[in-house]
């Protein structure tokens, strides 16, 4: 990990062997795609499981085959996942593999590989996610545009920016200042963090295109 003063906001998932392990094969460049594909959902579904240990619960008390009361607990509300196109939607299977039947919205957002500024071109979601909480969805955090524009379009359906936990395998520190510093009651759950960005913004040394990694496109 770099030498990076971490915000309060953003969490890192716990850095132990198997997850640099993990790192360590899908960063690399000649790994093929369906160990990239592979090993990556790994990694989602620790995300997955971590982000949903941020999410409220009540007591709640089942009775056990052997007629005893067990105390447990069950979530306080419903969830939904957002996941920004297009690399995004590799990170949904992970979530559905925890949330059985769980409602995934979309935001396509792309950037301009000249000004680097991001821009909407689409958004889908559910109508009733104004009362859900959200795991929006996205393996890189560069810059932090795209996903500050996504929370934006969240934020203008009514969505609370308290109910909303990000989530994304690799993430630049620029990219982290620049997001809590917008939505400060936003949570961050990264897998790693790296060095920073290079002259075109992209993060170093970083995993190279993800989404082309993984569905297998130039």
């Amino acid at each position: 990990m770099v030498d990076y003063s971490l915000p309060s906001q953003c969490q890192l998932l716990e850095q132990n062997s198997q997850l640099k392990a993990l790192m360590t094969i899908i960063r690399a460049k000649d790994t093929s795609r369906a160990d990239f594909i592979f090993y990556a959902d790994r990694i989602i579904r620790l995300l997955v499981e971590e982000g949903l240990n941020h999410l409220p619960v009540v007591d709640k008390t089942v009775k056990t085959p052997t007629g005893a009361d067990y105390n447990g607990i069950d979530f306080k509300g419903r969830i939904c996942g957002v996941s920004i196109m297009r690399a995004g939607e590799a990170m949904e299977q992970g979530l559905r593999d925890c949330c059985r039947s769980v409602r995934i919205g979309k935001i396509l957002i792309q950037r301009d590989e000249e000004t680097h500024q991001p821009k909407l071109y689409y958004a889908k979601l559910p109508k009733d996610i104004e009362s859900r909480y959200v795991l929006l969805l996205d393996p890189m955090l560069a810059t932090g545009g795209s996903a500050m524009q996504a929370v934006q379009v969240l934020l203008d359906n009514n969505v609370r920016e308290d109910r909303i936990i990000f989530l994304n395998l690799i993430s630049a520190p620029e990219g982290i200042d620049a997001f809590v510093k917008r939505y400060p009651q936003i949570k961050i759950i990264t897998g790693e963090i790296d060095g920073g960005l290079d002259d075109n913004k992209y993060i170093v040394p970083g995993v190279g295109d993800f989404g082309c990694r993984y569905f297998g496109t130039d």
